[in-house]
């Protein structure tokens, strides 16, 4: 069993930076893949990035395009953490986050981190608010 608390969320203006925290506890979070996802008003849950799972520090990591270049995953299995940094953030990142682990989807020789299928736990999230 994992479980996962996000923190970190808050209100912005746009251009501003916010750093997401997901804290896991429970045993064998090295063995997880971590996803975040994002869910505005009215609008399906879509993924945001994704951090492998390992032992080595060297981790592999996938973006939304939308988000490529501006927010930045890292993290830190001593610490049971994953982290979103979000840099210049804009009126439509405004959304609620959830970090998620799991090991992914198999698919065509390779674990696919995209696919909330592919994740077991997920957290409660933080509401991120970018006004303009």
């Amino acid at each position: 069993q994992v479980q996962l608390v996000e923190s970190g969320g808050g209100l912005v203006q746009a251009g501003g930076s916010l750093r997401l925290t997901c804290a896991a506890s429970g045993r064998a979070f090295i063995n997880y893949g971590v996803g975040w996802f994002r869910q505005a008003p009215a609008k399906e849950r879509e993924f945001v990035g994704a951090i492998t799972r390992g032992f080595s520090e060297t981790f592999s990591v996938t973006y939304v395009d939308s988000v490529k270049g501006r927010f930045i995953l890292s993290r830190n299995n001593d610490a049971n953490a994953v982290w979103l940094q979000m840099n210049n953030l804009q009126p439509e990142d405004t959304a609620v986050y959830c970090c998620a682990a799991g090991t992914g989807t198999y698919r065509s020789g390779s674990y696919d981190y995209t696919d909330q299928s592919g994740y077991t736990y997920w957290g409660q999230g933080t509401q991120v608010t970018v006004s303009s």
